[in-house]
């Protein structure tokens, strides 16, 4: 695989973690599953929607990688995977020194005496 497919690929991945985690009801499900494995029947019970709607959120969680689902007969068991969870991860990391010195400069901008604020301030 060249490069540029790699990175495509990532990419694509990448883009489907975070596609799935810009849901409040994905989310709540993925926090379900931190407890352990769970049926579709489970997963739906807090939400007020059908099966289908919440095995929707499961496909969706499903292809970026988020959880697996066990079948036997009817009976899906479904389990939290957390290596795709590494990769974002590992993407908002490199941009914690950008927000971190921007909270930084945010806190002593706050911080600062009010009357040195106003010296910096041109008259009008």
């Amino acid at each position: 695989m060249s490069t540029r497919a790699a990175t495509a690929a990532h990419d694509a991945k990448l883009d489907a973690v975070f596609s799935a985690l810009g849901d409040t009801t994905r989310r709540r499900i993925l926090a379900r599953l931190a407890r352990g494995p769970a049926s579709i029947s489970e997963l739906a019970a807090p939400f007020e929607m059908t099966l289908p709607a919440v095995s929707k959120h499961v496909r969706v969680l499903e292809r970026a990688g988020l959880m697996r689902r066990e079948r036997d007969g009817w009976y899906h068991r479904c389990h939290l995977e957390t290596r795709p969870l590494a990769g974002a991860l590992k993407f908002l990391a490199e941009y914690r020194p950008f927000w971190e010195d921007t909270l930084e400069a945010l806190a002593r901008h706050v911080e600062e005496p009010h009357d040195k604020q106003d010296k910096k301030r041109p008259h009008r």
